[in-house]
């Protein structure tokens, strides 16, 4: 198979250099001319049951591999996505945020300064995890008002106790009060080990809870109304928002959760109706995974539609 980018070299998804779907390595922000810029968050200090999350920004780079450079062909809707945005430099990977081991907030700083940089050139930050602690300073590195959704089996708006203050179990309980959120609604809440005082906290805050058995009951487009049409929006996307068959290398996958056509239908949905300023996919475990990596290329699968699907939006 040859290059569609031209360069005559195989393009095989075993070969070359893995940034994230092949696209161009830009290690200069200031000079960065990218509409979407993929970076790595390998972090795992947030996860106190088990590392290895660290490991999933350069895993998920691998299985992005698989799909072409010059986009893909959804059968499905009988539309080509991504066809030139690859090759035209429109997306790049800008590699991976310092992460800085024992010094937890210097390096959720250089997080928050990855946003930061990015936004204020005009360009969309798309980070790949690490575990769920990450969206908070991604979140907080944004300067403009926006509304946040999480995709998630839990609420991860757990109180701060033992001093600890960032694990993945609580950043929606801090990104709920950062004062460039507009709101936050948080959908496919179903892990029985969400407590209720968590649930209370959040709805005090004014998250709009959506639990899997309301999710059952709405369109993906009742969903995206739930949010102001045309206004600007973050996306986190848990990846245990999908059913456990679903995602074996996720250590807090759970049961009764989403399948990936409800999932990708809301993706879609909120790409064409809101003005996607960021989004985050997480919580993939690289050691738990099965041989083949599933859970690595469906998170690479979930993340290429959805990029595919905002790019449809800017070229209206």
């Amino acid at each position: 198979m040859t290059d569609m980018r031209g360069t005559g070299r195989a393009n095989r998804a075993f070969t070359g250099i893995a940034t994230f779907l092949r696209a161009d390595y830009c290690d200069d922000i200031e000079r960065l001319a990218a509409d979407v810029a993929v970076f790595g968050v390998p972090l795992d200090e947030g996860s106190p049951f088990m590392p290895g999350a660290r490991l999933a920004p350069r895993s998920i780079r691998e299985h992005s591999l698989r799909f072409s450079p010059a986009g893909f062909y959804d059968i499905q809707r009988e539309q080509r996505f991504l066809a030139d945005e690859v090759a035209t430099g429109r997306i790049q990977d800008v590699g991976d945020v310092d992460i800085l081991p024992t010094n937890l907030p210097q390096t959720l700083e250089n997080i928050s300064e990855m946003t930061r940089r990015l936004r204020r050139q005009g360009v969309i930050p798309a980070a790949i995890g690490g575990d769920h602690s990450i969206s908070y300073p991604l979140i907080r590195g944004l300067e403009e008002p926006v509304h946040v959704i999480q995709f998630d089996a839990h609420l991860d708006f757990a109180p701060v106790v033992n001093d600890m203050h960032y694990t993945n179990g609580q950043p929606f309980r801090h990104i709920a009060a950062l004062p460039q959120v507009k709101s936050l609604t948080q959908v496919g809440i179903r892990s029985l080990r969400v407590r209720p005082e968590e649930a209370a906290d959040a709805r005090a805050q004014g998250s709009r809870i959506v639990t899997m058995n309301a999710l059952r009951r709405l369109t993906a487009e009742a969903v995206a109304e739930m949010l102001p049409a045309g206004e600007k929006c973050y996306v986190s996307i848990d990846i245990d928002a999908l059913d456990m068959a679903l995602v074996p290398g996720c250590v807090s996958a759970e049961p009764d959760g989403m399948q990936y056509a409800q999932l990708r239908d809301m993706l879609c949905v909120l790409a064409a109706r809101m003005e996607i300023v960021g989004c985050d996919i997480v919580e993939v475990n690289p050691l738990l995974d099965v041989r083949t990596g599933v859970t690595s290329y469906l998170a690479a699968h979930t993340l290429v539609e959805f990029i595919g699907h905002i790019f449809r939006r800017l070229r209206r």
